[in-house]
């Protein structure tokens, strides 16, 4: 299968590809997503197949109208309404439980699917001309980190899949922010996002973090969340996650330099670690920026053939929680304190 990748023009062979139950890369405002008919059993195994994803993890339902929501769950409550209202279209998914239209396979065996209204014009643009909603996980081989370019997704799938919608690099770089509700005034963020528990708290009287955020999900559990239960996000170096300020992130790097060793630190570190003779990339100084640049510099570190790096973490505050819980999955909860 050689694998085509496309632009604007793109999308009416997209729609007819995915009405047919084939897999189709599209850009949203996040990553790159590997979308199909989310109503199709067949379709979403072909998801799977291609990413080499095991089939207990469930997908993500994007829509590209809300009205489109009220037939994939059972019930709307007034929080999730309120918060689709303020966050819709955008990087927040919403985990209700859900309708029979969404069969078993796309909801990972759960009885429950997420949803989302992606900001992406061109993301919207496809799901309307299909007019089926899209399920999708990021379109990168399970376990690597995601894809925020069509370059990266064709890397990872080239004939794996028959099309790249090709839409630009990903403004927010990582995964959406899912949430469930515990009760009518309480959200859960099961894997933090753009959108942060301090806006989340803006709608809801309480916002609690799940602690499988920042730690191993307890033996047992059921990931009810994309992101929550697997190694994620991995180069194939060893990510090797550190905490600590610029002076004690330099003297841990200096003190484990190696061939093949690399850092990945803030934008203020790099005249101190190139000083030092040490190989280092940034990605950026704020959370924001440090979120955009995660994975394309994570993919960067195989390009050069990193056999170790070390990063330096971010806070984990707004979007930097985000960014945290992407490097500690990536790292497989291996953090060094200094």
């Amino acid at each position: 299968m050689n694998t085509q990748v496309l632009g604007q023009e793109g999308i009416p062979l997209a729609a007819e590809y995915l009405r047919a139950g084939q897999p189709v890369a599209f850009p949203t405002e996040t990553v790159y997503g590997l979308g199909c008919d989310a109503t199709n059993p067949e379709a979403v195994k072909r998801v799977f197949e291609a990413k080499g994803r095991p089939m207990d993890n469930p997908l993500i339902v994007h829509i590209a109208e809300l009205s489109e929501w009220d037939n994939l769950v059972n019930e709307i409550p007034p929080l999730a309404k309120a918060l689709a209202l303020r966050f819709w279209p955008g990087p927040l998914t919403i985990i209700l439980p859900r309708s029979e239209r969404i069969p078993a396979e796309t909801a990972g065996g759960l009885d429950t699917v997420g949803v989302r209204f992606p900001a992406h014009p061109m993301a919207q643009a496809m799901i309307r001309a299909a007019g089926i909603p899209i399920a999708a996980p990021s379109a990168n081989r399970s376990g690597r980190p995601s894809p925020t370019t069509a370059e990266h997704v064709r890397i990872d799938m080239n004939g794996r899949i028959p099309l790249i919608l090709e839409g630009g690099s990903c403004f927010c770089g990582v995964e959406s922010t899912v949430i469930a509700l515990d009760d009518a005034e309480t959200v859960r963020v099961l894997r933090p996002g753009f959108v942060t528990p301090e806006q989340l708290a803006e709608i809801a009287a309480n916002v609690v973090v799940d602690d499988a955020v920042l730690s191993q999900l307890k033996e047992g559990r059921i990931a009810p969340s994309p992101g929550m239960k697997y190694k994620h996000y991995a180069p194939k170096a060893d990510v090797i996650l550190v905490q600590g300020d610029s002076e004690s992130f330099l003297t841990y790097v200096k003190a484990h330099r190696a061939d093949g060793v690399y850092a990945l630190a803030y934008a203020s570190d790099m005249a101190a670690l190139e000083s030092a003779g040490i190989a280092c990339m940034s990605y950026g100084d704020t959370e924001e920026i440090q979120a955009s640049l995660l994975f394309a510099r994570l993919r960067e570190a195989d390009a050069v053939g990193a056999k170790r790096v070390y990063v330096r973490a971010p806070h984990k505050d707004g979007v930097g929680l985000a960014v945290y819980n992407r490097l500690i999955r990536s790292s497989g909860y291996h953090l060094e304190v200094v």
